[in-house]
């Protein structure tokens, strides 16, 4: 039987704890390739800015004693992905991790993402992914602190690795986005959810002496009462357990298409698609 390959990333930086405890959680299930931007990328989305990096290899040193080889691509996520699945890699891997992430990825921020970025960046090439993220104190966000205890957020993460290892995932889900709230153990809850359509990341806007507005910083907020049941801020805000979302990288709408033709219309009618007012076509 052939071992599996595991692609392991993130978006916070090659020295991040948590891209560590990603390489912790799964060393021993696979042979390993990791390939991380060098520097903090947080919010690159899946962007692919103009500019030639270098790559540098160096060791990842586990909490065992054990090192792991691995790659810093001078760019964004969804550039060392690329790099890594066009250059490094001996085959097209199993499964590619993304995290973990200091700080929750939930609702419609996730395209903003680096995290997200990534795996959509591998899924784009037929690889699964598996995007985790940890709920943290904003304060975090940008940092590579010790303080931040990854082990159960580690402990899911082997979890549904393992079971993406062992089965395909069903067709319309390349990626598995794993939310773990803070304070979870390893016996708390999870269920599935789906994404909410509420936005939990706010630009804070701030006022100079003459009067201009400028975005200064961000804060975490959302309706309680508007969320939707069964979306992933309202099983980590409100239920306190683990989410998990599966994800397509097909962005179409699920609507049926006689409904969209019927609301072009206007009148309920089914409008046909060869033919429309002067200027127009579909």
């Amino acid at each position: 039987m052939t071992t599996p390959l595991i692609f392991v990333t993130n978006d916070d930086g090659i020295a991040s704890p948590g891209l560590r405890a990603a390489i912790e959680a799964v060393h021993d299930l696979g042979s390993l390739v990791v390939v991380a931007p060098r520097t903090q990328q947080t919010a690159a989305s899946r962007s692919f800015p103009p500019r030639k990096g270098t790559v540098h290899e160096q060791a990842i040193r586990l909490k065992d004693g054990q090192t792991v080889q691995a790659w810093a691509v001078e760019g964004t996520p969804a550039q060392a992905v690329r790099w890594g699945l066009l250059v490094q890699v001996p085959r097209l891997p199993d499964l590619l991790i993304s995290g973990i992430n200091y700080g929750e990825n939930v609702g419609v921020n996730i395209t903003v993402s680096g995290t997200i970025g990534a795996a959509i960046e591998g899924a784009t090439f037929g690889v699964p992914g598996l995007a985790v993220s940890l709920e943290v104190d904003p304060k975090y966000h940008l940092s590579h602190s010790e303080e931040v205890d990854f082990s159960v957020a580690g402990d899911f993460l082997r979890r549904f690795a393992r079971l993406m290892l062992r089965a395909r995932l069903p067709h319309d889900v390349d990626i598995l986005k794993l939310d773990v709230p803070a304070g979870a153990t390893p016996t708390t809850p999870w269920r599935l959810t789906r994404l909410s359509r509420q936005r939990t990341i706010h630009s804070a806007v701030r006022v100079k002496e003459d009067g201009r507005k400028y975005l200064d910083g961000y804060y975490r907020a959302f309706d309680t009462d508007a969320l939707e049941p069964d979306s992933d801020v309202y099983a980590l805000a409100v239920e306190r357990v683990v989410s998990i979302t599966p994800l397509s990288i097909d962005l179409t709408s699920r609507v049926a298409p006689e409904h969209l033709l019927a609301s072009l219309n206007g009148e309920g009618q089914e409008l046909d698609p060869r033919v429309d007012g002067p200027g127009h076509s579909f």
